[in-house]
């Protein structure tokens, strides 16, 4: 078979270029990799949060203390899983939406944390909490440990 003719190729390009591609395909998605205990339950709720949102989601079931020591988050900040996005730091169940804005904003910070496992943040809003949502805080981490309020969820 000899090769495509030049008013055949631009046919072919022009079939090409008009195929319509999901949204989802027409941008690469943000890579974010989390550190989590194997057997955690609601870990693997916010992760399943976090790829819903649209993140290209790494897990890595090897516990997260080491990495939330290494990224320099302190350790009252700390929750069950610990993640790296964009070189920021998440720890705890922080809502895909403030990942979101943060890396729209740019701050500089270490990342953001919400301590502990707020009963009603991602991947602790199960069926098995009834519908209750506790308030919490996702805090802005600065470089040194300092921490200020990102998002108030009442």
């Amino acid at each position: 078979m000899s090769a495509p003719t030049p008013s055949r190729r631009r046919l072919l390009t022009a079939g090409l270029a008009s195929i319509a591609l999901p949204v989802w395909a027409a941008k690469e998605r943000t890579r974010i990799q989390v550190w989590k205990d194997p057997n955690c339950g609601c870990c693997k709720d916010w992760v399943v949060h976090l790829e819903r949102a649209g993140f290209r989601v790494t897990v890595q079931d090897s516990g997260n203390a080491d990495t939330r020591k290494r990224l320099g988050i302190p350790e009252a900040l700390g929750s069950c899983h610990t993640a790296l996005v964009a070189g920021y730091a998440i720890e705890g169940h922080v809502p895909a939406k403030d990942i979101q804005r943060l890396l729209r904003d740019k701050p500089q910070a270490l990342g953001l944390a919400v301590p502990g496992m707020p009963v009603g943040s991602p991947g602790m809003d199960g069926a098995i909490y009834q519908g209750r949502k506790d308030p919490y805080d996702v805090l802005l981490v600065a470089k040194g440990g300092a921490t200020s309020i990102y998002q108030s969820y009442r």
